[in-house]
């Protein structure tokens, strides 16, 4: 849509551009309108109200100078908090070098601190290896034991109801039925 403001050069109303854009630009004649607000909220195009009408522009120039001014503030900002910054750095990390001078003390501190880290992840994996005999652990396994037991039977009941429906409709003998189903032979289930 800024393409309209930037070759026609011209001011328009909302009734103009919902006119021109469809046409010249192939944007949805339904969404003009909230393209336009957008593009005015982000200060691309410049709109003022003249007596009932609002009236819309944006030159080139404007966007031109508009990343100039953007490049020329950062550039400023670059500037100005680099030397800040670093001096700032500068000092902190001073600041922290002063509690850190090496003495015998510190040593045997960051010694005896990385004993208890390792101790602690071998803490860790052992309890991992007894993960397995937790009690929360064993009470989710007997649930989910009893959900896959139930439809075990559920699937079994079903299969056993259909070879009897099937052996009353059918008058098919038990072996030839069983080896539809792929059910061994030695298989025993009571109706």
């Amino acid at each position: 849509m800024m393409e309209i403001f930037f070759e026609t050069k011209d001011v328009f109303q909302l009734k103009d551009i919902e006119k021109i854009a469809p046409k010249t630009k192939g944007i949805a004649s339904m969404t003009v309108k909230d393209v336009l607000q957008s593009l005015v909220d982000d200060n691309m195009v410049d709109c003022e109200r003249v007596g009932t009408s609002n009236y819309y522009w944006s030159f080139p120039s404007k966007a031109m100078h508009a990343r100039k001014h953007k490049l020329e503030e950062l550039q400023q900002q670059v500037r100005g908090d680099s030397p800040q910054r670093k001096v700032s750095l500068e000092k902190a990390v001073e600041k922290a070098k002063e509690g850190r001078q090496d003495t015998k003390e510190r040593s045997s501190l960051l010694e005896e601190l990385k004993a208890l880290r390792d101790e602690r992840t071998h803490m860790l994996a052992e309890l991992e290896k007894y993960k397995e005999c937790d009690p929360e652990v064993i009470e989710e396994m007997k649930k989910s034991n009893a959900v896959a037991k139930a439809a075990v039977s559920r699937w079994t009941d079903n299969i056993f109801s259909i070879k009897s429906w099937t052996k009353k409709k059918f008058a098919f003998d038990d072996s030839c039925i069983n080896k539809a189903f792929g059910i061994p032979e030695d298989f025993d289930y009571i109706d």
